[in-house]
């Protein structure tokens, strides 16, 4: 079963672009999966909530909505760990994200990566 992380800036992207991540992860992935994310991007989405931009504001209350309503699974990290470490640390696992520098560290581990092409598609990495 594949395991997929979903970053912070992955999410309000994806809120941004209208995106439906559920039926572009199933296109991209056709076997079992679970979806997860780690507690320090709730963290950081809680925070955008009480951000002075209304964009970042309105896509993080969504992503918080979608991670309740479809349930998704919930890491826990070290409230002194930071999300991206934790990402490139972890072993086993896709990690959705579009966050360049993040991108580059994941692939010098040679971790999977899910990421946007083009504001309309999933592809992985």
């Amino acid at each position: 079963m594949e395991k997929i992380v979903l970053d912070t800036n992955f999410l309000l992207t994806v809120y941004e672009l209208r995106l439906d991540i559920f039926e572009e992860i199933f296109r991209v992935i056709p076997s079992k999966y679970e979806i997860y994310v780690l507690s320090g991007t709730i963290k950081e989405l809680e925070k955008l909530i009480n951000s002075p931009l209304l964009s970042k504001k309105q896509a993080a209350k969504i992503a918080l909505e979608l991670i309740k309503i479809k349930n998704i699974n919930i890491l826990k990290i070290s409230e002194s760990q930071l999300v991206d470490d934790t990402l490139v640390d972890l072993n086993g696992y896709i990690i959705a994200t579009i966050d360049t520098e993040l991108k580059r560290r994941l692939k010098q581990k040679g971790t999977r990566i899910l990421t946007i092409r083009q504001k309309k598609y999933l592809v992985l990495e």
